[in-house]
C-alpha cells in the first residue's frame, strides 16, 4: 500500500476540523440544556474519531482504485464500503450498549462528515458564483 496522497490528507484534515467544530457545538448544546456529563464527551470522541477514520479509509480506497480498471475499481469500492459500514456499525453498537457512552453523543458524530461535505459544496458554489 502506498502512502496517502496530499488530496486524501487535505480532505481528511478538512473533515477532521469540521467534525471537531461540530463536536464542540454538540458539547455546548449538552452543556446549555444541562445534560452534559463525561459520557457525552466519551461518546463524541468514540464516533467522531471513527467517522474521520472512515472518511480517511474511503479516501485511501479511492486513491488505490484510481489506477485500476473500472470493474476492479468498482469491486474494490464496494468491498471497502461494506467493511467500513460493518466497522462503523460495530463502533455504534459498542457505544450504544456500554453505559459509559451517551447514546445521542454516539450517534450524532457519524453524520458530521456528511454535513461537512455538504457545507463545503455550498461554499464552493458560492465562490464559483462570486468569481463569475
Amino acid at each position: 500500500m502506498r502512502a496517502p496522497d496530499r488530496t486524501v490528507l487535505r480532505e481528511t484534515g478538512y473533515i477532521a476540523l469540521f467534525t471537531l467544530i461540530l463536536s464542540a457545538l454538540m458539547q455546548a448544546v449538552f452543556l446549555v440544556i444541562g445534560k452534559w456529563d463525561y459520557t457525552v464527551l466519551l461518546g463524541n470522541l468514540l464516533t467522531g474519531a471513527a467517522a474521520v477514520a472512515n472518511f480517511f479509509l474511503m479516501g485511501l480506497t479511492v486513491q488505490a482504485a484510481a489506477g485500476r480498471e473500472e470493474k476492479d475499481a468498482r469491486q474494490m469500492m464496494r468491498a471497502s464500503q461494506g467493511l467500513r459500514m460493518v466497522g462503523l456499525f460495530a463502533v455504534l453498537a459498542v457505544g450504544v450498549i456500554l453505559p459509559c457512552f451517551n447514546t445521542v453523543a454516539v450517534i450524532l458524530p457519524v453524520f458530521f462528515p456528511r454535513i461537512a461535505v455538504m457545507l463545503r459544496q455550498l461554499l464552493l458554489k458560492k465562490e464559483d458564483k462570486n468569481e463569475k
